[in-house]
């Protein structure tokens, strides 16, 4: 895993086509944006982890 420090409004670039930037700070929460192309999902951890247990329900089926 890569451990970055960053400040608000700095960037982080993943490739050529994905960009995380810092958007605030408040104690132990931050706030960041994701640009991605449109055809890269970004999800939430726990929203993905229900996509793929439907996803897994759907083939036993």
């Amino acid at each position: 895993m890569l451990v970055l420090s960053r400040v608000v409004g700095e960037l982080i670039s993943i490739g050529d086509t994905i960009s995380v930037r810092i958007l605030a700070v408040n104690g132990s929460s931050v706030r960041f944006g994701v640009e991605a192309p449109q055809n890269i999902n970004v999800y939430r951890a726990e929203v993905y982890e229900r996509i793929q247990a439907k996803r897994a329900q759907g083939k036993r089926s």
